[in-house]
């Protein structure tokens, strides 16, 4: 577990964007079973996530069409919620940090951390736009 001291200014850049804590299994199953799109997003304290996820999900949220709810789950702090997510990511391997986009309670598509790492945040914001397009 990672102390709250180095994790908290992280969680606050996604929940100041609107984003809701999914801190329980409970949490988590309710906001993939909404109605409409869910954004899910697995933050980490990675450099990847630092440079590249968290900067792309909030410059992706910059169009015309943008997932109706927005979760988010941080790996290394909330154990239960994180497992919980990977359960519904199935068939996807663990991967933090991750994007998840479920619609009316599906699974529609998938950033792993293997396409994070290694693309711009720019990159990852404009194929997130595109998936909000044909989503959303």
């Amino acid at each position: 577990m990672y102390p709250p001291e180095l994790v908290n200014p992280m969680k606050a850049q996604l929940a100041d964007a609107g984003f809701s804590p999914l801190n329980t299994t409970e949490e988590v199953d309710a906001a993939v079973a909404q109605k409409g799109s869910t954004l899910i997003v697995l933050n980490s304290v990675c450099g990847c996530a630092a440079a590249g996820m968290r900067p792309a999900v909030l410059a992706s949220l910059k169009n015309e069409k943008t997932p109706a709810q927005l979760a988010t789950s941080f790996a290394g702090v909330d154990k239960d919620a994180v497992e919980r997510v990977r359960k519904h990511t199935l068939p996807y391997p663990p991967s933090s940090p991750c994007v998840a986009l479920f619609v009316d309670g599906k699974l529609a598509h998938m950033v792993e951390r293997h396409h994070i790492e290694g693309n711009t945040a720019e990159t990852l914001a404009d194929h997130l736009k595109a998936v909000y397009d044909q989503y959303c």
